[in-house]
């Protein structure tokens, strides 16, 4: 893996448009200006063109559509592409309702995306073009284990190949990869799943990281989903010694963690297999 990927971040502080969720949108700004980014919200469509023109990079989250965002979105998307920009895709809950799922599959047919991130439930989603998940999270049945890992590495190959972009899967052990090269990421805290948005700031942080490191997409993902992970990890050793600390305490645990992150301390404390 390359070996100055935050310092990148935090040397060339990419600019990053997001269209994303309502329910989020404040976290995902703040966990961006942690990692070393720079966060613009723009969802409306008589500026989502010209406001992607000046970023490095888009990171689009479909978690609260609806009909102007999904117009916004496009339009974003397809000036990105105009551009050789960055996007990244997070297909928050694809597959529980028909707008998401048709969102979704409209999205991938008319933008080309640099990274697509989502549980199982919701890439299976993007692979079918139909399927199931329990709200916004996986489905029970659609869960990376270690018995399953290399059945789940060689579908996120396939869906790679498919989409054109990298797939950062998500989950208890998370899996990132390309059509021909991939990592299993076994960093993070269970206590991560009970936090509203903690996905959609991985999200962002993807976006900033792979903008900073346009020629490394696989390692700069793979690494913002480990950052991230170990954030969740560090942020749960401070809670333990916080005795009224809870699940919001936590949250800013994290953020604080991602500040502080540097290239020595995620080589020192992420867990990373190549497969």
């Amino acid at each position: 893996m390359e070996k100055k990927l935050i310092e990148n971040v935090r040397q060339s502080v990419p600019l990053v448009h997001n269209i994303t969720n309502y329910v989020t949108v404040n976290d995902v700004a703040n966990i961006l200006l942690a990692c070393g980014g720079s966060p613009i919200m723009a969802d409306d469509a008589e500026e989502a063109e010209e406001i992607t023109s000046i970023c490095g990079g888009l990171n689009i989250n479909i978690g609260t559509l609806n009909a102007r965002t999904i117009e916004s979105m496009l339009l974003a998307g397809k000036r990105a592409n105009e551009l050789g920009h960055i996007i990244v895709l997070d297909p928050v809950g694809a597959g529980a309702s028909r707008l998401r799922t048709e969102t979704a599959m409209q999205l991938l047919e008319k933008v080309r995306f640099s990274v697509i991130r989502g549980n199982v439930s919701e890439l299976k989603t993007l692979w079918g073009g139909s399927g199931s998940t329990k709200g916004v999270d996986a489905d029970l049945a659609d869960r990376v284990t270690e018995g399953n890992l290399d059945e789940m590495v060689e579908f996120a190959k396939k869906l790679s190949k498919k989409t054109g972009a990298v797939i950062a899967m998500t989950g208890a052990i998370d899996i990132v990869t390309d059509e021909s090269k991939a990592y299993a990421i076994r960093n993070g805290n269970p206590l991560m799943s009970k936090i509203t948005g903690t996905g959609c700031m991985l999200s962002g942080v993807v976006a900033a990281y792979c903008v900073a490191n346009p020629d490394h997409l696989l390692d700069a993902t793979a690494a913002a989903v480990a950052a991230m992970g170990l954030s969740g990890e560090i942020a749960f050793e401070r809670l333990e010694k916080t005795a009224l600390g809870g699940t919001s305490s936590y949250r800013t645990y994290i953020i604080d963690a991602m500040s502080n992150m540097s290239d020595e301390i995620l080589k020192e404390g992420m867990k990373l297999e190549a497969r």
